[in-house]
């Protein structure tokens, strides 16, 4: 097993552990966040329903990080979506993670 594919392993053993406690609901959706080498993703996802009720993709880094979470922050609130939980996704919560969640709190969203 080669160095990337170790971490990848570990980062979705904490994944799961994180999602066995946390679920998102129509009032509270879960807002995920994943990171590639080139975008973040933000995701606002009723898991009762199964459905993404919203969504954006930002460019990798602190600063767009940020604005993704105000822009996803004003897309909820224009739904009526109040509250959320966040979902790391198994990433620690520091640098771009954090900065998303910054965003999305600076644009209205609770949690």
């Amino acid at each position: 097993m080669n160095k990337n594919q170790a971490k990848t392993e570990r980062r979705n053993k904490i994944r799961r552990r994180i999602r066995a406690t946390i679920t998102g609901s129509a009032e509270r959706p879960r807002l995920a966040v994943y990171k590639s080498n080139k975008y973040t993703y933000l995701q606002l996802i009723d898991d009762a329903a199964g459905v993404t009720l919203a969504s954006v993709k930002g460019k990798s880094g602190v600063e767009s990080a940020k604005e993704a979470g105000s822009e996803l922050a004003k897309t909820a609130i224009d739904k009526g979506i109040t509250k959320a939980v966040f979902d790391r996704s198994g990433y620690n919560y520091h640098g771009i993670v954090k900065a998303a969640a910054e965003g999305a709190r600076d644009g209205g969203l609770q949690f």
